[in-house]
């Protein structure tokens, strides 16, 4: 079971590859974490970011666990430098993260969540690099993305959808799950629009018992 976790915070900019990217690195009492984690936001030009309330409660049931987790603004958001690259550069964003990552925590096996926009650009970057080990997409938008890429992975997925996701219809997420190796998990949230809302407990109980199920 869960159980929380007191939060050490720290406020922190990453060397990213278009100048320095604002980020947030919560640990946690264990002195020697078995994984770590990275959360990656949604769009940015549409008011995404590293606070967005779902990224915020993924990172929350990741940190429940006892992985540090962190989470960072991609290029142009909040005080990080560059501009917004359609998601090229942002997938560079991603692994400057995840270089971060091991550094802090070497020799350990990375989580890599992501919600719409984030999960899009994020586990394509994740699918690619050895030292993530686990791939969770929240939101994914399939109705207007492309996720092909992630039909080379043979890595533990784990997607988490709403019913009512204007971004993601049941029949196109159904679709790409039953196209890609296994294991993959599909979790739907019933009545759940794209953002969540009112049902984020049902997405915490989904990361918590999909971690729990691989062994967290």
């Amino acid at each position: 079971m869960a159980q929380e976790n007191p939060v050490f915070h720290r406020s922190l900019f990453l060397s990213g590859p278009a100048g320095r990217l604002e980020a947030q690195l919560w640990t946690s009492r264990a002195p020697e974490p078995l994984m770590a984690a990275l959360v990656c936001h949604p769009h940015p030009l549409y008011g995404g970011t590293m606070h967005n309330k779902v990224v915020f409660q993924a990172a929350k049931s990741l940190h429940r666990l006892g992985l540090p987790v962190l989470r960072f603004n991609f290029r142009g958001t909040g005080l990080s430098e560059g501009a917004h690259d359609r998601g090229a550069g942002e997938r560079d964003d991603v692994r400057a993260a995840l270089d971060f990552l091991a550094g802090e925590f070497p020799g350990r096996p990375l989580v890599l969540a992501g919600f719409s926009f984030g999960a899009w650009v994020g586990l394509h970057a994740g699918a690619g690099d050895a030292r993530v080990t686990r791939l969770i997409g929240l939101g994914i938008p399939v109705n207007d993305s492309e996720f092909s890429y992630l039909r080379g992975s043979a890595k533990p997925k784990l997607f988490i959808v709403g019913t009512a996701d204007r971004f993601a219809s049941r029949e196109r997420v159904e679709a790409l799950a039953n196209s890609l190796p296994p294991p993959t998990a599909l979790v739907f949230v019933e009545g759940a629009d794209h953002f969540f809302t009112g049902k984020l407990g049902q997405v915490d109980s989904a990361i918590t018992a999909w971690m729990e199920s691989l062994g967290s």
